[in-house]
């Protein structure tokens, strides 16, 4: 697990949590610290040498050695995709739809992931809240079925609850993080967290 320590995300992640933000401030926002994310989320990718050709004579570059598949989990995990591509325009977008059963607390898939080339890309899981951990384990899982082998998931706030249960699921996945929060109430919400991301970003609360 990596808490990304940085002014700006603190400053942002304040401002998302506050409940007088609308809406339309906390999809901005959202993005905003999804966008400030992305260099440490990706900083481990692997890149190989690539010729180029500049105004004045040849040089050599470094590119991407596999595409990135962004997987956000819907509906919340849609603000998070914006902000991404805001820094990696190029990168293939591909949802997987879950919904939290309100009395059990589990997962149930809805919208099953399209096929994409997993295995030769690198796979980032996008969700505001990692609550339980749930919703992240089963996605992985279902990635994991469709070959995917390099994936990192990134949220914007986390419960230690939700952190645990997802490390001892996916031992091998790196988790990133904007907050740590104390923890879960007994409705399996994040506290102080910042209530239900999805029907903050779309105004359905």
């Amino acid at each position: 697990m990596i808490v990304l320590d940085h002014p700006l995300i603190s400053d942002r992640v304040a401002r998302l949590r506050d409940k007088r933000c609308s809406s339309q401030e906390f999809r901005s926002l959202l993005q905003n610290i999804s966008a400030l994310m992305v260099p440490q989320v990706t900083a481990d990718l692997e890149t190989m040498p690539t010729p180029v050709e500049t105004p004045l004579e040849s040089a050599e570059g470094r590119s991407l050695s596999r595409n990135i598949i962004l997987t956000p989990i819907l509906r919340a995990g849609l603000g998070m995709a914006e902000g991404f591509l805001r820094i990696i325009p190029e990168a293939i977008v591909a949802h997987v739809g879950l919904r939290r059963n309100e009395e059990t607390l589990e997962p149930e898939v809805y919208y099953p992931n399209p096929s994409v080339n997993f295995p030769d890309s690198h796979t980032i899981i996008l969700d505001p809240m990692l609550a339980t951990g749930g919703s992240a384990i089963e996605t992985v899982r279902i990635l994991k079925e469709q070959g995917a082998s390099r994936i990192a998931f990134a949220c914007v706030i986390a419960a230690p609850e939700g952190v645990r249960a997802l490390q001892a699921a996916h031992p091998d996945l790196p988790v990133f993080i904007a907050a740590l929060d104390r923890g879960l109430n007994e409705q399996g919400y994040i506290c102080p967290g910042l209530g239900d991301a999805g029907d903050r970003s779309f105004g359905t609360i």
